[in-house]
């Protein structure tokens, strides 16, 4: 059998061995060779930092150069802009070699290198589904040259992309794509955490799913969801600190000297924790999405240059950006998913010597609670299947406007043929496009669609940008201090009513207000000495999955994560164990009564229990809101009315109630007939499967005596 390597391209292979010094491939990159020199569909696996990058890269710049590729022939697409940022250096490096170019396009690239980028057509081009989506829509590029000599599509992370409405978007962009190059164009997905593999690589194919050669390639680690990929636990800690002040100081007297990065749920506890370590003397840099580039870049740069410092950071730096020697990764609270935590985790111990690690700490019990069952589950194996959201109408309406955008006007027989059968953007959306014409987005005549008013009113700004991005963006005001930019913050915190100076927390730092330009949403700024504050508000459809609610309950009952848990962890969790001896049993539900205060705990997970409280409207209190681990109930409840109503409930689940605030966060929902809107939004919302299971366990009825 010949050598893998001997396929490569001689002068990658020359420059593999002379110029990186590296004495082989990794498996990974051995296995790749084979499948992507043959053109087949591909979805690489393997740990952050296995080398995925150039399992990819190398096999398609050795057919660039053997096939002789003119143009932009490779996209590289990514779903964060760091991302792109710093893979940027190292494939300019890899594509010099055979004298090809390199180039990033993302919504931080000057209008000046824009052009130079549509002059000088590079062979590789960095971008992001939405730049794709704006240069195809764009009058200023003539997409149909620009993109006619596409051969090869990779999608990092991709398992970031597949399981939202970014990933839709990307499958019809590259649906259009394909229509424009006539060829089918291979696909290439890189992921480090999944358990579902050969399913996301079917969703990546598009229509293109059993029809073309297609191989998950994974030498390292398994691939089934039986045996998803669990990392060694290193040194991970679970520590209970209770408020953010506590953690700043715990993160300020650990590990001095070291690199640190620091995961956050929220911009606003990025911002408080920042300030919190600077007032400490700590060099400490701040990385989330409401802060301006300049800012940004410095948290990227401090992962090269800066040793002992802390980077705080949002999800943004969760993704495959090279951390290089990075010493510990810290989580405030814990994150949404095993799969997360992972990626996380995957930051550190890359150093030879050193070894992946991860502390918790925990700012109240429910987090500290929410922690040791992420962490169980992470123990266990579990690592969550990527699954696209159902029913992407909205997306589909989106994608036909922007259609429209590119071509100009299409023809209203053969619309459907752009995006090759794929659905729902073929012709399962015929409603929706007789609905836009209906509605005035769209206008017809002599058989052909075109933009109507009603699109150019919605959606007209700036040239249609908010139509490129399927993500809804908060309305936000940029701060700015003399002509330099800080970020953006939100504008509740511009209107409340406040007592003297109006002060903001931004970029870790505090902010007196002097002027706020209300028509052009800018907010002018100087340094302020303290008592800044930040917020954002965020996503209403939130909330843990069963698995991990069901994590939850078993740590309730007794079990501890497989880590290293503080005292004060030890403490915290035997005090929730006390408090919650009445409301978890392992044989099935528990509903309590503390006086008027009736719960039905289910420790279902948010999904689940918002279609429980749909389906038991009669049985369910109007007034209060259900969580993840409970539904509310009607304080007259008797076991008798519960049987009753319960007894044929699994045959008849209904969707979850859909307010206006849950109907916003569906980007482009005005395209849609309301009906349509709300119920997309519920069956996002609803877990059917998972709720008649619950109403098949059996319940137990305790009395709480109130205090």
């Amino acid at each position: 059998m010949t050598d893998p390597l001997d396929e490569l391209h001689p002068v990658v292979l020359h420059h593999i061995v002379n110029t990186l010094g590296w004495p082989g491939l990794r498996p990974l990159q051995e296995a790749s060779i084979k499948p992507l020199l043959a053109g087949h569909d591909a979805l690489l696996l393997a740990p952050t930092a296995g080398g995925k990058t150039e399992a990819a890269s190398f096999p398609m710049l050795s057919r660039m150069g053997k096939e002789n590729w003119q143009g932009t022939s490779v996209l590289y697409v990514c779903p964060i802009k760091a991302l792109l940022n710093n893979l940027l250096p190292r494939l300019e490096t890899y594509a010099g070699w055979l004298g090809r170019r390199v180039a990033l396009w993302h919504g931080d690239i000057s209008p000046g290198q824009r052009n130079r980028i549509l002059r000088e057509r590079p062979d590789v081009l960095l971008t992001t589904p939405e730049s794709i989506e704006a240069m195809l829509v764009s009058t200023k590029v003539e997409h149909k040259t620009f993109f006619e000599n596409l051969r090869t599509v990779i999608v990092d992370e991709v398992h970031a992309f597949a399981g939202d409405d970014r990933g839709w978007h990307l499958l019809a962009v590259l649906e259009r794509l394909t229509r424009i190059t006539g060829r089918p164009i291979q696909r290439i997905g890189l992921s480090a955490t999944v358990g579902n593999p050969q399913d996301l690589l079917g969703w990546l194919q598009g229509s293109g799913k059993g029809s073309r050669p297609s191989q998950v390639v994974s030498p390292d680690i398994p691939i089934t969801p039986a045996s998803a990929p669990i990392l060694p636990a290193g040194d991970i800690t679970l520590d209970y600190v209770g408020t953010v002040a506590n953690a700043a100081k715990v993160i300020a007297a650990l590990h001095r000297g070291e690199k640190r990065l620091v995961f956050c749920d929220s911009k606003q506890l990025v911002e408080e924790l920042g300030a919190s370590l600077r007032a400490k003397g700590v060099t400490t840099f701040l990385s989330h999405a409401s802060l301006a580039v300049d800012e940004r870049r410095r948290a990227e740069q401090a992962f090269s240059e800066e040793r002992d410092c802390v980077i705080v950071s949002t999800s943004t730096l969760e993704l495959g950006i090279d951390v290089g020697d990075l010493d510990r990764v810290i989580q405030i609270n814990a994150p949404a998913t095993v799969a997360s935590f992972l990626q996380r985790l995957g930051r550190t111990g890359r150093r030879a010597g050193t070894s992946r690690n991860c502390l918790f700490l925990a700012l109240d019990e429910q987090r500290l609670l929410h922690a040791a069952g992420l962490l169980s589950l992470w123990g266990s194996g579990f690592v969550e299947p990527v699954v696209a959201p159902p029913e992407p109408r909205h997306i589909a309406a989106q994608q036909f406007l922007a259609l429209c955008l590119q071509e100009g006007h299409v023809g209203d027989q053969t619309w459907a043929e752009s995006w090759n059968g794929l659905e729902p953007f073929s012709q399962g959306a015929a409603p929706l496009v007789q609905h836009l014409v209906d509605n005035g987005f769209v206008d017809s005549d002599s058989g052909m669609l075109f933009i109507g008013p009603e699109a150019e009113r919605r959606f007209g700004q700036r040239h249609f940008m908010n139509l490129t991005a399927v993500f809804t963006a908060a309305p936000e005001f940029v701060v700015l201090s003399g002509r330099t930019e800080i970020g953006r913050t939100d504008p509740m915190l511009l209107t409340e009513r406040v007592e003297g100076p109006r002060l903001l927390l931004l970029a870790g730092r505090s902010w007196r207000v002097n002027w706020i330009d209300w028509t052009r949403r800018r907010c002018f700024v100087e340094p302020a000495d303290g008592g800044g504050k930040a917020r954002w508000y965020g996503s209403v459809l939130d909330g843990a999955s069963y698995e991990l609610a069901r994590a939850m309950r078993d740590v309730v009952l007794g079990q501890d994560p497989p880590v290293q848990l503080t005292e004060r962890a030890v403490t915290y969790l035997a005090q929730l164990r006390e408090a919650a001896v009445d409301s978890a049993h392992p044989g099935g539900t528990v509903i309590t009564r503390t006086d008027d205060d009736v719960r039905w705990w289910t420790w279902a997970g948010f999904r689940a229990n918002a279609t429980l409280t749909a389906t038991l409207a009669g049985l369910t209190d109007e007034r209060q809101r259900f969580n993840e681990l409970y539904v509310r109930l009607r304080p007259d409840l008797t076991p008798q009315m519960w049987a009753t109503h319960t007894a044929d409930a699994a045959e008849r689940l209904c969707l979850p109630e859909i307010d206006d605030k849950a109907l916003r966060g569906l980007k482009f929902n005005e395209a849609l007939p309301t009906h349509l809107a709300r119920t997309t939004v519920a069956q996002r919302l609803a877990a059917t499967e998972r709720a008649a299971s619950i109403l098949g366990e059996p319940v137990r009825h305790t009395l709480r005596l109130s205090r």
